[in-house]
C-alpha cells in the first residue's frame, strides 16, 4: 500500500492536469472568439479617448499622464494580441494538417491560456478608458506668447523700438511709457517688443500682455493676469477683488517679469492690480502704451517716449506696399498719383493702411484723380475712412474731459491744412466764442485756455508748431488726419455737412453754394477763398463764426445783414477789406479782429456794439484817427490790442487811454506808445497799468530814460527805435525810484516773459532785467554800444529772496548785431531752462556764462551763431565746450 499510494497519487494529479489542459484546449476557438470581440470593444474605447484628447490638444491642452499611460498599454495590448492571435492561428492550422507531436500540444496549450488572460486584462482597459473624467489639462503657460502682427511690412518704428529695447537693458529704468496719437503705430511697436523676447534668450520668467482699452475694468485686467500666470481657478474664482490681488502679487513676487500694457485711457492703479512695486532688486519691468502724454506722468513712467508719424519715403513704402504692386503697375500714371495720395495721410500709418485698402482695386487713373478729390475735399467719402479711421481716432475726442475741451478741440479745424496757429490767438477766439465765460476775469480764462492746449497736446490731438516770426509765441499744429477727423465730428459725423464750412484757396465760392450754408454754425474762409457777388442778403440764423482771412476780394454786400446770433468776426490778413457798416447792427457780436488789414477809417456804427468784448486792431498802418468816443461806447469791452500805430494815430495816444480808461470791464491791453507823455499816463492810472500786458514803445524821441512803474501786469515789452534811450528805470508805485542795479522784492515784474530791444543805440545795459525773475524770452539787436547785458553786481540782491536766481526761466536768448557786448553776465549762471541761444555778429563776446550745470540740465537743444565766433570762444572748462558742439549750428532754420 505504502508504494502504490504514491503512485495513484500522481496518476491522479497527471489526470487532472491532462483534464485542464484539455479544457483550455476544447475553449480555445470560443475564447478566441470572445478575445476578438473584447479587443474590439477596446478598440473603440481608444478611438473615443484618442478623439476627446485631439480635441483638448487642439484647444492647447497637453493629455494627462493617466490617460497617456492608458493609450501606451492599450497600443501594447493591441500588437501583443494580434501576435497571440496570429500564433494561435498557426498551430491551429498544424492540428488541422495533423502535423503534431507532443512539443506542439505543449505550445497550444500555453496559446490557450494566455487568451483569456489577454480577455481579463483588455475588459480591464476598456473599463478604465470609459470612466476618463478629463482627458487633458491645460499647458503650462510659455514663456512669452507671440503676438501676431497684422500689418506688414512693419515701417518706420525702428528707431522707437531700439529705443525701447535699448531701456529694457537698463538695470535703472523700470517703467516706459509709450505715447502718440491714434493710428500712429503703438500697438504694433509693442507687439514687436513682445515677439523679440521669443527671438533673443533673456533672464526674464515671463512676459505678461493685456490689453485695457476703455473704460477700464480693473476686475478684468485682474482675470487676465491671473490665467496668464496659471494660478488654479478654486484660488480666486468667485473671490473678492482684493484676494485676486494678492494672488497676483503672491505669484509675481516670486518672479521677475515683463507687463506689456496696451492702450491705457487713465492712470491705472498697479498696486490695486496686484503688481508688485518695481525697484526692489527683481529687476522687472512695466512697458505700456497710451495716447496720452499726461497718462505717462500719472502712472509715473521713468522714460517717456513718443511714436511719430512716418518720415515721407517710410509712408510711401507703406502705403506702395498695401496698395500692391498688380495696382501700381496697371498704368504709368498711377505710382506719381499714389504718391499725391499717401502726402494727404501725413505719415499716420493707420490712415496710409485704410486708404491703400480703399485704392488697391482702382485700376485706372481716372479713379485715382477722382478719389484724391474726394481725399483732399470730403475725406469721409472714401471708402473706409469713417468706421475704420475717423472711428477709431474719436476715441481721444471721447476721452476728454468735458464739453468745453471737446468745442476747444472742434474749434482748432477752423484752420486750413498746415496752418501754425499763435495759441494766444486760439485762445482769445475760444474766449470769444463763449466756450470759457465760466471765468469773469480774462487772464483766468487766458489760464483755462492754457491748460486746455496742454491738455490737447498731451492727448496728441494738437502738437506743437514751428514759430516762423518770434520766439514770444508759442505755435500749434494740427495733424491733417485729426483736422479731418475733428471736422468730421463737428458736422456731426458728416450728417450736417455744411454746419462748419472751412474753405482755403478755392477761388470764387458761387451764390448757389452760400445759399447752402443757411444752417451754418461756423464759416471760415482763407487763402483766395472769395465770395462773388449775392442777388439779395443771405440769411444765417445760425451762424455763430466768420473767419475770413488773407481773402482777395471783400465780402458781397449785405453779407453781415441777417446774423442774429454772430459772436465771432475775425478778418485778419484780410488786405482788400472794406468794413461795411451793417456790423454796427451786429449787437450781438463780441470778438472782432481786423489785425493786417488796410483799412483807414473804421465806421462810427462799431459803437453800438455794446457786447463787444475783444477789439484787435494789430499792425493797421493805414489806420486813421478812431471815431470820437467809439472806444469808450464799448462798454463790454475786455480787451484791446494795437500793437502798432500808424503816423496818423500818434498824435492821438492820450485820448486814446484816456477813453480806455473809462471803460469798467477792460483788463487786457496790448498798445504801442511813442511819447513820454503817454507812457506817464499809462503809469499813473491804476486800471491802465493793471490792465497793460503788452507795452511796445517805439521812437520815443527826446527821451534817454524810461521809467517803468511796479507792480506791473505787463508780460511783453517792446522797446524800438528809442534812439536816445540810455537807462530804464523802475518806480515803486509810491513813486520811489529804485536804482537798477540793487533790485527790491517789491519792484519786481512777476508777469514779465519777453522782452524785445531794437535800435537802442545809446542802451548801456540791462541790469533792469533783475526784476524779470520769470523772463522766459531775450531778444537785443542793432544796439551800437552795450558791453554787458546784466553787470555782476554779487550783493545780497542779485537773487530774490524767492530764490529764483537771474535768468532762471530763461528759454530763448538773441543777441544780434552787438559789436561791444563783451558779457552777457560776470560770472555762470545755470540756465536750467535755456533751450536755445542765437548769437550773430557780437564779435567782443568770447564767454558764455556756461559752467557744467547747462550740461547737466539737458534742456539746452541748439545754439547757433557764426562758426568763427564759435570757434574764438574761450571756456574755462574744456569739458563743457565738447559737450556743447554737437548741438552748435550755423543755420537759421528751425
Amino acid at each position: 500500500m505504502d508504494f502504490v499510494s504514491p503512485v495513484l497519487d500522481v496518476a491522479s494529479r497527471i489526470c487532472n492536469c491532462v483534464g485542464h489542459r484539455a479544457d483550455h484546449l476544447r475553449r480555445l476557438p470560443q475564447n478566441l472568439k470572445s478575445l476578438r470581440t473584447e479587443t474590439e470593444k477596446l478598440n473603440n474605447v481608444y478611438k473615443d479617448v484618442k478623439e476627446r484628447v485631439e480635441r483638448e490638444e487642439n484647444l492647447e491642452k497637453k493629455r494627462t499622464h493617466v490617460v497617456g499611460g492608458w493609450m501606451e498599454r492599450v497600443e501594447a495590448m493591441e500588437k501583443e494580441v494580434n501576435e497571440l492571435l496570429d500564433r494561435c492561428d498557426e498551430e491551429i492550422q498544424k492540428k488541422c494538417l495533423r502535423i503534431y507531436c507532443s512539443k506542439n500540444c505543449c505550445a497550444i496549450y500555453k496559446l490557450a491560456k494566455m487568451v483569456p488572460e489577454k480577455m481579463d486584462a483588455a475588459a480591464k482597459l476598456q473599463s478604465e478608458g470609459s470612466n476618463f473624467q478629463e482627458v487633458a489639462v491645460p499647458l503650462p503657460s510659455p514663456h512669452v506668447i507671440e503676438r501676431p502682427l497684422e500689418e506688414k511690412p512693419v515701417v518706420g518704428l525702428d528707431s522707437p523700438f531700439q529705443e525701447v529695447w535699448k531701456l529694457l537693458q537698463d538695470e535703472q529704468v523700470g517703467s516706459i511709457g509709450i505715447y502718440g496719437m491714434g493710428g500712429v503705430g503703438k500697438t504694433t511697436l509693442l507687439k514687436k517688443i513682445n515677439n523679440k523676447f521669443l527671438q533673443l534668450g533673456n533672464d526674464f520668467d515671463i512676459v505678461i500682455w493685456v490689453v485695457i482699452s476703455r473704460p477700464t475694468n480693473l476686475e478684468r485686467v485682474k482675470e487676465m493676469i491671473l490665467d496668464r500666470l496659471d494660478i488654479p481657478d478654486d484660488r480666486w474664482k468667485g473671490r473678492e477683488e482684493e484676494r485676486k490681488a494678492q494672488e497676483i502679487r503672491r505669484v509675481l513676487k516670486t518672479k521677475k517679469f515683463v507687463l506689456l500694457l496696451d492702450d491705457i485711457w487713465e492712470p491705472l492703479d498697479l498696486l490695486g492690480v496686484g503688481i508688485p512695486p518695481l525697484g526692489d532688486g527683481n529687476q522687472s519691468k512695466i512697458v505700456f502704451t497710451t495716447r496720452s502724454a499726461d497718462v505717462c506722468g500719472g502712472m509715473a513712467a521713468q522714460k517717456s517716449i513718443k511714436v511719430e508719424c512716418l518720415e515721407k519715403k517710410e509712408a510711401l513704402s507703406l502705403f506702395q506696399a498695401k496698395v500692391g504692386e498688380d495696382t501700381l503697375n496697371s498704368h504709368p500714371d498711377i505710382p506719381k498719383l499714389a504718391e499725391m495720395v499717401a502726402k494727404e495721410c501725413k505719415g499716420l500709418p493707420l490712415a496710409l493702411i485704410v486708404i491703400a485698402r480703399a485704392m488697391a482695386s482702382a485700376k485706372t487713373p481716372e479713379e485715382w484723380e477722382r478719389n484724391l478729390h474726394k481725399l483732399r475735399l470730403y475725406p469721409k467719402d472714401v471708402a473706409g475712412t469713417e468706421n475704420d479711421l475717423f472711428s477709431v481716432l474719436a476715441f481721444s475726442y471721447d476721452s476728454l474731459p468735458d464739453a468745453v475741451t471737446k468745442s476747444c478741440f472742434l474749434y482748432c479745424s477752423l484752420f486750413p491744412e498746415d496752418n501754425q496757429i499763435p495759441s494766444e490767438r486760439l485762445i482769445q477766439l475760444w474766449i470769444g466764442e463763449g466756450f470759457l465765460d465760466e471765468y469773469d476775469d480774462i487772464q483766468e480764462a487766458r489760464n483755462q485756455g492754457g491748460e486746455i492746449i496742454q491738455m490737447l497736446k498731451g492727448a496728441c490731438l494738437l502738437e506743437a508748431g514751428t514759430t516762423p516770426y518770434s520766439r514770444e509765441e508759442e505755435y500749434l499744429k494740427m495733424h491733417d488726419v485729426i483736422r479731418d477727423m475733428a471736422l468730421w465730428l463737428a458736422c456731426e459725423k458728416g450728417k450736417k455737412k455744411n454746419k462748419f464750412v472751412v474753405k482755403d484757396g478755392v477761388g470764387v465760392i458761387r451764390a448757389q453754394e452760400v445759399e447752402k450754408w443757411k444752417d451754418s454754425q461756423r464759416i471760415s474762409l482763407w487763402n483766395n477763398s472769395n465770395i462773388e457777388e449775392l442777388r439779395k442778403p443771405p440769411h444765417f440764423p445760425n451762424i455763430e463764426t466768420v473767419i475770413g482771412c488773407s481773402m482777395t476780394s471783400t465780402f458781397p454786400s449785405g453779407f453781415f445783414t441777417n446774423m442774429s446770433v454772430i459772436r465771432v468776426l475775425d478778418f485778419s490778413n484780410h488786405e482788400t477789406l472794406k468794413l461795411p457798416t451793417e456790423i454796427g447792427n451786429l449787437n450781438t457780436l463780441q470778438y472782432l479782429n481786423l489785425s493786417n488789414t488796410m483799412i483807414e477809417y473804421l465806421p462810427i456804427e462799431l459803437k453800438n456794439l455794446k457786447k463787444l468784448r475783444f477789439l484787435i486792431l494789430d499792425w493797421m498802418f493805414l489806420l486813421g484817427p478812431l471815431p470820437n468816443q467809439m472806444v469808450s461806447s464799448l462798454s463790454s469791452l475786455q480787451l484791446f490790442s494795437m500793437k502798432s500805430l500808424s503816423s496818423r494815430l500818434q498824435k492821438d495816444e492820450i485820448m486814446l487811454l484816456e477813453e480806455l480808461d473809462q471803460l469798467e470791464h477792460i483788463n487786457d491791453i496790448s498798445i504801442m506808445l511813442t511819447g513820454i507823455q503817454s507812457i506817464q499816463r499809462l503809469f499813473e492810472s491804476h486800471k491802465l497799468r493793471r490792465s497793460t500786458t503788452l507795452l511796445r514803445l517805439e521812437g520815443c524821441r527826446g527821451v534817454n530814460q524810461v521809467q517803468l512803474s511796479s507792480p506791473s501786469c505787463i508780460k511783453a515789452l517792446i522797446l524800438e527805435k528809442c534812439y536816445e534811450l540810455e537807462d530804464v528805470k523802475i518806480i515803486h508805485f509810491e513813486k520811489q525810484v529804485v536804482p537798477s542795479k540793487f533790485p527790491n522784492p517789491q519792484c519786481r515784474f512777476n508777469h514779465l516773459l519777453s522782452v524785445r530791444i531794437n535800435r537802442c543805440k545809446k542802451l548801456l545795459n540791462l541790469n533792469w532785467l533783475i526784476h524779470a525773475p520769470k523772463l522766459q524770452s531775450l531778444l537785443i539787436e542793432n544796439s551800437q554800444i552795450i558791453e554787458k547785458v546784466i553787470e555782476d553786481e554779487r550783493s545780497e540782491g542779485s537773487e530774490y529772496e524767492s530764490g529764483l536766481s537771474v535768468f532762471s526761466r530763461l528759454i530763448y536768448l538773441t543777441l544780434i548785431h552787438l559789436p561791444k557786448l563783451e558779457s552777457i553776465y560776470g560770472h555762470a549762471l545755470p540756465f536750467p531752462s535755456l533751450r536755445e541761444i542765437n548769437v550773430w555778429n557780437c564779435p567782443s563776446l568770447k564767454m558764455l556764462p556756461f559752467d557744467s550745470s547747462i550740461c547737466m540740465s539737458k534742456k539746452l537743444e541748439k545754439i547757433v551763431g557764426q562758426q568763427e565766433w564759435w570757434d574764438g570762444l574761450e571756456w574755462e572748462d574744456q569739458t563743457v565746450m565738447h559737450n556743447l558742439t554737437p548741438i552748435f549750428s550755423t543755420s537759421l532754420k528751425q
